[in-house]
């Protein structure tokens, strides 16, 4: 995807940066050359964004042409809205409250530059700010009163506005800009598409470890995709992929989820989508969710406050409690009577209103089915943790996590009926990527749960397909993206 640059004049950027072209905003509106064009990012650097500008215009068309405007139309309006700091979040109080705390004025002003200041002690502010309201060029307003610093405005800011003394530091900054965006190096040939994932280096249980990371990387290249690692302060650039695929542990009241959100919204093919997301995080609706498909689970039952005296009756002990929201094991406990039920229902109570009980089935082994598209992908049977109930058992102490083994398998070496059951179940949930986890008695094959975003490492689910999986699961990003082409196209 190119790169252009829109202004009212050609000497308002005499800056020339590699791939990056540099109109004017009466040349992008008028000539036929950037009608056609598809798939161009739109770098809109108009000295004004107000209401049938030349600046307004050139958001506004560029969405029509399937470009990515920077900002979006909806950015310019968000930003014009009077009522716009309701989008304001906790963060972003926070790092006010940082940023600003030494300053002894009454008032202060921020030019922040592609999600980027000129003073390192605002630079996280700055692209909060940029991550909020995704512009080239802002410039943000602070009052203080009763030594308390509040936002009182922001708004596009006009590069005309830009001092003369920072120029050389906005054309740094765009510079880095564009170069992340291809920061693998020069390529012998363009790149037919742009692919994001989003990882999170700190997370100690993340879906994929570097090994895998970077086969997934190699992949997506040999398939023709430029590929840029992003983590939670990118939030601001999303819309400028043609895909994203996110290998950091998801949740709805989590940046994972805005990030999804945000690219299924811009159009990108997006994995975890935020519907997936949504479903599959929630226990109590995967619950109700197989249930109305008649898919074999373990007794269940939706435990709220009125009806904790039955839960012993119904599940039998032990049972098994599980927090709505639980991953990787955590938030799943085991009880043994009524008097551990009920200790740990209140406590999982206080979180959520609805928690999940089952009845404990005790297996060797857990079946994980990956399923995408609808097809089965990989097998692996997970073995429990030495002395303990889950494939994994977490040190109360120090949260060190202790697995248990694993075994990958041919999916054709897999029982019909478990593939039957995690097919049936993911595709109850959509056609990303799932991981399916399933016990087997004999020939009764039950769900625990789907996954949105299954564990993939390396040497562990690519055991037996090797590179092919990391193949085959980029090669679904590249069908989606060439379908909505040809889609486009017969339109």
């Amino acid at each position: 995807m190119s790169g252009l640059v829109v202004v009212d004049k050609q000497a308002d950027w005499p800056a020339s940066l590699p791939g990056v072209d540099v109109v004017t905003a009466t040349e992008y509106l008028t000539e036929d050359n950037y009608t056609r064009r598809r798939g161009m990012r739109v770098y809109n650097l108009c000295r004004s964004f107000a209401y049938q500008s030349n600046g307004y215009y050139v958001s506004l068309l560029a969405g029509a042409r399937d470009h990515r405007p920077l900002p979006e139309i909806t950015t310019i309006q968000d930003l014009k809205l009077a009522d716009s700091t309701r989008l304001f979040n906790d963060e972003l109080e926070r790092l006010i409250k940082k940023s600003l705390a030494r300053l002894s004025s009454e008032v202060f002003e921020l030019n922040v530059y592609f999600g980027e200041a000129s003073s390192r002690r605002h630079q996280a502010l700055a692209r909060a700010l940029f991550n909020l309201f995704p512009s080239p060029l802002l410039k943000a307003r602070f009052s203080c009163r009763n030594k308390e610093w509040k936002l009182s405005a922001i708004a596009p800011m006009a590069l005309g506005e830009v001092p003369e003394s920072q120029h050389p530091f906005i054309f740094e900054t765009a510079a880095a800009h564009f170069k992340r965006r291809h920061h693998s190096g020069r390529r012998r040939t363009p790149a037919r598409y742009d692919l994001a994932i989003l990882t999170n280096a700190e997370e100690q249980d993340a879906p994929s470890d570097s090994k895998a990371l970077r086969k997934f990387e190699k992949a997506a290249k040999a398939l023709g995709f430029s590929v840029d690692f992003l983590d939670k302060t990118d939030y601001g650039v999303v819309a400028e992929y043609d895909a994203l695929f996110i290998r950091e542990t998801t949740a709805v009241n989590h940046h994972t989820y805005r990030f999804s959100r945000r690219a299924a919204r811009e159009g990108l093919v997006v994995v975890d989508d935020p519907l997936s997301i949504l479903r599959c995080t929630n226990k109590v609706f995967l619950a109700q969710l197989l249930a109305r498909h008649r898919i074999a689970t373990p007794k269940t039952m939706l435990i709220h406050r009125g009806n904790i005296d039955s839960v012993g009756a119904e599940l039998g002990f032990p049972c098994v409690l599980k927090q709505p929201d639980s991953a990787f094991s955590k938030g799943v406990v085991k009880v043994d009577d009524e008097t551990e039920l009920k200790q740990q229902v209140r406590e999982l109570l206080e979180r959520s209103d609805l928690i999940v009980g089952q009845a404990f089935e005790p297996t060797e082994y857990d079946w994980r089915i990956g399923v995408l598209d609808g097809e089965p992908l990989y097998a692996c049977r997970y073995y429990m943790a030495p002395e303990h109930w889950q494939i994994v058992k977490r040190s109360d102490k120090t949260g060190a996590s202790k697995w248990g083994q694993h075994e990958t398998l041919d999916v054709s070496q897999v029982p019909p009926t478990v593939l039957d059951v995690a097919v049936r179940s993911s595709r109850a949930i959509g056609n990303g990527l799932y991981g399916v986890d399933l016990k087997q008695v004999g020939n009764r094959c039950k769900v625990i749960e789907v996954n949105d975003n299954p564990s993939l490492d390396a040497d562990v689910e690519d055991q037996f397909l090797g590179d092919e999986l990391y193949h085959r699961i980029m090669s679904y990003f590249l069908a989606r993206l060439e379908a909505r082409v040809s889609e486009s196209r017969r339109k």
